[in-house]
């Protein structure tokens, strides 16, 4: 059967045939395939019975080796039951020091996506190199009778070593799922595996195995389809990339990395693709489905496999023996260790942050507790000596950690800054030879869905208009997991040697005698002959991305305002749209004449460009080569229908069939900007936007933490709550400092001030001193409600969160004008307070309302 796209399909034939034969076929097997995979759900949709006779079979590739086990049986005699319980305990760098890990002989450090050396919010690679050194330095420190054993150093190296500034930063994996190149994604291993050794580091937490189902889910982008069988085919060559090929000298040499296959298991098949949710699934369906890419990781040698945060059927993987000890260990002989996810042991029922002996019972080897490592270092060595967790499960986990560290020549390498690519790493990290790499996964990751009249390719020697959000914004073209966690507020001068794709537009453009112009908002001082729309979803990471629906933007029609204007002008139009996931974008597919799917592509902006120009002399460089590995949805409502665009969907400039209108009914009623809800774990909600304020009135951003106002007057920076940075800790060092939720339009919340609704903020006091705190509306230039809170909050314990509700009726009476509501978030304090605020959102149930009729 030809793929889709292909001429011998459907796009080269008449618009009435692509639809009644090429979409209705494709649908139909789609929906064939999951109506079976859900049937299998609903039959056994709570049982958590595994039955591991039934799991696929995996051999692991490294034969038995006598003098390894040799060195790992008399290493573990010299160690005390201190030193095992070490190794099963991993510590960010934000929390634990060079000196602790002297102490404590922790086996692990990792840098967590905001975690950087010194605690600054970027780092380059001399920064990292000396981090590395300071904590070599303290694990092989043999004073007062210590063993030396070498850290694992980790970091999500996830699309290149996107933690460090000035490295080559490829596309994200949906992106790399339309290329359908595994041997691409070898060599996208080994480029990001010389960078991070170049650095200092030794271990990357990737490769990500889920097979996304509901792309609703924020972690979508770090699958590479919803195809298992693409899973699959990408698992082996990934790890082979970032560790070397078992069998040659270059496996796990000194240019590779330790890696890491993520998350076990069925972290992508969540229900309404919750973040650490429940996958409420059938046993065959997590077997056929979500571990498909772990036997050929364990086939290619893989070090590491790292645990979910989810559930199966309502038990937490964390916890779940039968899954990482019976299937995993045994029947699919994984012989590395398995190391867990961020403080994720402390969701296991009976369990907390520092104490969870039934995680390491589970088959959890390394417990990854960031900033709960010290309690757990001694819990877990009071449960070993008592016989909880069994010595006979303890000296299995440090023997597999051990083992990893051997094969990875950790004990033999010396300093990390001595490592060769480090001596050079100003030559490795970011080099032309890595970055050409990712420019080739650019051009082949964009998925053409629309050229109709065969607008593209374009001539370059045309007026070229390059407009949108994200025309001339690497951060926006990159994604969450970007030198920050969250990947968002970073500037382009953050991301030296990459370029923006309006950049790499014009630089062609140029090159072959035309003219361009790059402006977000579309203003031109002469009419274009053509524009390029480079807009698409702002920065996030894991939870941080869940959404409701699939709705783009909902309420927020900016981007699609702007395609239409400039189609009214008379200006022919080509829509990029920056992804993590495909989105409901029947209107915006409609109002351009071309649309290609970018997703994001990384710092290599230039290679957008490679393939929608033509060359100075008219000819095609680079073709249009993905083929969508997710499904294009036909409505905003999750499942509902066939796709629109199927798997393996994907245009090339040898198609020249139109698409016809698409329906631009959603499926989705009622208003969708929150009207009620301002600030959720920490951030602000879309369509808000969040500033400090200064005792000097000048504002600073405050989407990315630390922050800090220029004054100095108040700090933010990012603590966890319930769950990893969910909540922010501001700190003011002078009065008449604010922190201030702005909404992008004017709301009109009388209604709700009628109906005695509350301003609910989830917040935890540290400090009060002065009794002076206040919260407030403001409903333009000198229009502000505010409501004094200190008095009730200073009666309340330090370190204690609780739900504080405001009725709005309060803020009518400060004065706010309830009609006309632009800030419906404004907090400030006096000198010394410290305030920790998750959310901040309307509701009608709080553990404590203000009373202002007082």
């Amino acid at each position: 059967m030809a793929p889709w796209g292909s001429r011998d399909g459907f796009v080269g034939e008449s618009s009435v045939s692509l639809t009644r034969r090429g979409l209705r076929v494709a649908s139909a097997v789609l929906v064939t395939a999951s109506a079976t995979l859900l049937a299998g759900s609903v039959l056994a949709a709570t049982d958590t019975a595994i039955h591991p006779a039934l799991w696929p079979k995996a051999t692991w590739p490294l034969p038995m080796d006598a003098a390894l086990e040799q060195r790992v049986s008399a290493l573990m005699a010299r160690m005390t039951v201190e030193d095992k319980v070490g190794q099963l305990v991993q510590a960010d760098i934000l929390s634990v020091t060079p000196d602790d890990v002297r102490k404590y002989r922790l086996g692990s450090v990792l840098a967590g996506g905001n975690s950087k050396p010194g605690g600054q919010l970027l780092a380059n690679a001399e920064q990292w190199k000396a981090l590395a050194d300071a904590f070599h330095r303290a694990a092989m420190d043999t004073s007062g009778g210590h063993v030396a054993i070498p850290l694992l150093f980790g970091i999500d190296a996830v699309h290149g070593h996107n933690g460090a500034v000035g490295a080559t930063l490829f596309p994200q994996n949906s992106a790399l799922g339309a290329t359908h190149d595994p041997e691409l994604m070898r060599e996208i291993g080994e480029a990001t595996a010389e960078e991070v050794r170049a650095t200092g580091l030794n271990w990357t937490f990737a490769p990500a195995l889920a097979v996304p189902q509901d792309v609703r889910w924020g972690r979508s982008y770090e699958g590479y389809s919803q195809d298992p069988k693409l899973v699959a085919q990408y698992a082996g060559a990934t790890v082979e990339g970032l560790q070397g090929k078992v069998g040659t000298p270059q496996f796990l040499d000194r240019s590779h990395v330790v890696a890491s296959a993520k998350h076990f298991l069925a972290d992508g098949g969540t229900k309404d693709g919750k973040d650490q949710g429940d996958a409420q699934i059938s046993e065959e369906v997590l077997r056929t489905v979500h571990a498909a890419g772990y036997p050929p990781a364990i086939d290619a040698g893989v070090q590491s496999v790292m645990a979910s945060f989810s559930s199966w059927n309502g038990q937490k993987m964390h916890g779940n023996k039968a899954l990482l000890t019976d299937v995993l260990k045994g029947r699919m002989d994984f012989q590395g260790f398995v190391v867990g996810d961020w403080n994720a042991h402390g969701q296991v029922p009976g369990c907390t942050n520092e104490d969870c002996p039934v995680s390491i019972n589970a088959g959890v080897d390394m417990l990854m507790a960031p900033d709960s490592w010290r309690g757990l270092y001694e819990h877990t060595l009071a449960e070993v000596k008592s016989g909880a967790i069994p010595m006979s499960r303890v000296d299995d986990a440090v023997a597999r950690i051990l083992r990893v560290k051997f094969r990875a020549g950790l004990f033999e390498e010396g300093l990390p800054s001595s490592n060769p690519l480090a001596a050079r790493s100003a030559d490795v990290v970011g080099s032309p030879a890595h970055r050409a790499i990712a420019r080739r996964a650019v051009r082949e990751s964009l998925v053409l869905l629309k050229n109709n009249g065969g607008l593209l390719p374009l001539d370059p020697r045309k007026h070229i208009l390059v407009a949108g959000d994200g025309a001339d914004n690497i951060s926006r073209q990159s994604g969450g997991w970007t030198l920050t966690w969250q990947g968002a507020g970073l500037k382009n001068a953050n991301f030296p040697g990459a370029q923006s794709i309006g950049a790499g537009i014009a630089e062609q453009v140029k090159a072959a005698g035309g003219t361009v112009e790059i402006a977000a908002d579309g203003h031109h001082s002469g009419k274009p002959d053509v524009a390029v729309v480079v807009f698409g979803e702002d920065p996030y990471a894991e939870f941080q991305g869940d959404i409701p629906n699939l709705l783009y933007r909902p309420g927020d029609d900016h981007d699609l305002e702007l395609i239409r204007h400039l189609r009214g002008e008379g200006v022919p139009v080509v829509a990029v749209f920056l992804s993590g996931r495909p989105l409901w974008m029947n209107r915006e597919i409609n109002a351009a004449e071309a649309f290609v799917a970018a997703w994001l592509p990384g710092s290599e902006g230039g290679g957008v460009a490679d393939v929608l120009l033509r060359t100075r002399e008219g000819k095609v460089a680079h073709d249009f080569h993905g083929k969508l590995s997710f499904a294009w949805p036909r409505s905003a409502v999750h499942g509902q229908g066939s796709p629109l665009f199927p798997l393996g969907y994907g245009l090339t400039y040898a198609d020249h069939g139109t698409l016809p209108a698409l329906p631009e009914a959603s499926g989705i009623t009622g208003e969708q900007v929150p009207v009620g809800n301002y600030l959720e774990r920490g951030k602000p909600v879309h369509g808000y936007g969040f500033t400090l304020r200064g005792a000097d009135g000048a504002s600073t951003p405050g989407d990315v933490s630390p922050a800090a106002t220029s004054d100095g007057a108040l700090r933010m920076t990012a603590l966890d709550y319930k769950a990893q940075e969910d909540a922010r800790r501001f700190a003011w060092r002078k009065s008449d400092a604010q922190l201030v939720i702005t909404a992008r339009a004017p709301m009109d919340l009388d209604r709700e001030t009628n109906g005695d609704v509350l301003l609910i903020t989830t917040l935890r006091i540290d400090a009060l001193p002065g009794k002076d705190a206040w919260i407030g509306m403001g409903c333009g230039k000198g229009c502000q409600g505010r409501v004094e809170l200190g008095p009730q909050l200073a009666s309340q314990a330090a370190g204690q969160w609780l739900r504080i509700g405001v009725p709005l009726k309060c803020f009518r009476k400060a004065g706010a004008d309830m009609h006309h509501i632009e800030q419906p978030f404004a907090w400030g304090a006096g000198k010394g307070a410290e305030v920790a605020i998750s959310r901040a959102a309307l509701g009608t149930d709080a553990d404590q309302v203000v009373d202002c009729a007082k």
